[in-house]
């Protein structure tokens, strides 16, 4: 993928030319950290896992494809609750164990707790107190 193409498009990502997938550093059950934030604001939204079929799926299709570690299948952001992201971008930290994908949230809801971020607890005064407003009830996101 070249600077100034967006994921999905670009055909050199296919299964038989995965040699860049062979650059990730994977952990012992195959997986990596991805960090998804916001295109623009450059909030960090959320924080998940990946496996080199979702990875290869996020760029095929240029929407965020995660590891469900504990359903043990691949999870597609959005599936029961709308909230796809959009990736712009991908990108890889200086040691290759860390994928960064630059994202937008469609419905402005990345945490299954119906908040825009799941980063929304902030340490204060001994106590992880929530900061960050429900945008939407999950019992009306899930059914």
């Amino acid at each position: 993928m070249t600077q100034n193409q967006t994921p999905g498009t670009d055909s050199s990502i296919g299964a038989a030319q995965a040699a860049w997938l062979d650059q990730i550093k994977w952990d012992a059950q195959g997986l990596v950290p991805a960090i998804a934030q916001e295109q623009g604001s450059n909030e960090i939204l959320m924080f998940a896992w990946m496996n080199r079929e979702a990875l290869q799926k996020t760029l095929e299709s240029g929407r965020a494809v995660y590891w469900s570690r504990s359903r043990q299948r691949l999870w597609y952001k959005g599936e029961e609750s709308g909230h796809v992201q959009q990736v712009h971008e991908v990108r890889i930290d200086c040691d290759a164990d860390v994928v960064l994908l630059k994202i937008d949230q469609i419905g402005g809801i990345a945490c299954h707790t119906g908040r825009h971020s799941c980063f929304f607890r902030k340490f204060d005064d001994g106590a992880w107190v929530a900061v960050d407003p429900v945008l939407k009830d999950p019992e009306h996101i899930y059914k």
